[in-house]
């Protein structure tokens, strides 16, 4: 009989959250990198030929990485049985799918998309390495707050310009209604023992009150968003400071 026989469960099960992270933080670094290049050479390129080189050079970029999200798609359908050989699918599809609409929205939206999408991977990649390592509820509650964050950027940039202010703040309508639908699905799975039909959301005991205090902090600050630029510059700034705080408390709980 083994001395330990639970060794060898716990050793794999300590190493995947760090293993995790190490994908999401690469994943990352290549994603900024590449978006730094596109910012170097294309939206501050010194000769006009050069930007015009980029600018042919973006459809070109979707065609391959459209090329490669369907050979992910199809590498992942046939490879479904055997789970290592899967994920290099999924990777090939993820990687695919950025590549194609990050050039399809640089070309058509030029350098306010450039400073998004670096704003966008940076929060992503944070976000990734959050659901690696700590507990379901301390992600979940965060991604909401992340992802608040950055639709209150989006919102200072557009409800300021008169063409698509009025567009932004239906958007902002309609994000407050996902909100709304987020904390009404979160409190049918405290009902239900953290479940929502056969779908497992949160451990069973688990607190959801971050859940619902991510959900009424973000819909405060869109909601002030809607008001003006100005309000939306000060939320984005307050929500940061409550981001920043849970991420240590977090932090210091987990350790």
């Amino acid at each position: 009989m083994p001395k330990n026989p639970n060794r060898r469960p716990k050793i794999l099960k300590k190493d995947e959250p760090l293993t995790g992270t190490m994908k999401f933080f690469l994943a990352g670094c290549v994603a900024e990198l590449y978006l730094l290049i596109i910012r170097r050479c294309y939206v501050n390129g010194a000769a006009q030929a050069q930007i015009d080189w980029y600018d042919s050079y973006l459809p070109a970029l979707m065609g391959v990485g459209t090329g490669v999200l369907v050979l992910g798609a199809v590498l992942s359908y046939l490879w479904r049985a055997d789970g290592k050989k899967r994920v290099i699918g999924w990777y090939l599809t993820g990687g695919g799918a950025f590549l194609a609409l990050s050039a399809l929205l640089i070309w058509r939206l030029n350098a306010p998309m450039v400073t998004f999408l670096t704003i966008a991977v940076f929060a992503a990649m944070i976000l990734g390495i959050l659901w690696s390592l700590y507990d379901r509820e301390c992600a979940i509650s965060l991604t909401i707050l992340g992802v608040s964050l950055i639709f209150l950027w989006v919102c200072r940039r557009g409800m300021s310009n008169i063409h698509r202010g009025m567009a932004m703040r239906m958007l902002a309508l309609v994000f407050l209604v996902a909100l709304a639908g987020i904390a009404y699905l979160a409190w049918k799975a405290e009902k239900n023992g953290g479940r929502l039909g056969d779908f497992r959301i949160l451990p069973s005991g688990a607190d959801f009150l971050p859940v619902y205090t991510a959900c009424a902090l973000s819909a405060v600050g869109v909601a002030a968003a809607i008001i003006s630029s100005m309000v939306a510059y000060y939320a984005m700034w307050g929500l940061a400071i409550v981001v920043f705080a849970l991420a240590v408390y977090y932090t210091v709980k987990q350790l």
